[in-house]
């Protein structure tokens, strides 16, 4: 899987879950728990989402991952250009089908 899919997928996750954990994370998407810790590091650094942890939690290793409006954004676009990749792979293979029966 490449970087902008993973990242979209860990934003998706996040969007949906943003008390997920990077180990919760890891199993969903089938990522490693390292990838997945690296990816948050950058999401963050780009600005793309928030990392807080609980404020009155007594185990500070839990967090929450608010996607920011750049994140929100960004996820946005991934959507988009993964729709359309899938809309070619469908075209692709229906013209291809197409073709069989001729």
């Amino acid at each position: 899987m490449n970087d902008n899919q993973d990242n979209f997928n860990i934003l998706r996750a996040i969007l949906k879950k943003p008390k997920v954990t990077q180990r919760e994370l890891s199993n969903e998407l089938g990522i490693s728990l390292g990838k997945i810790n690296f990816c948050l590091k950058e999401l963050k650094n780009k600005g793309l989402i928030k990392i807080s942890n609980f404020q009155k939690n007594k185990n500070k290793m839990n967090y929450i991952y608010l996607l920011t409006p750049k994140g929100i954004s960004e996820k946005t676009k991934l959507t988009i250009n993964f729709m359309q990749r899938k809309m070619k792979e469908y075209e692709d293979l229906k013209k291809e089908h197409e073709d069989q029966i001729k």
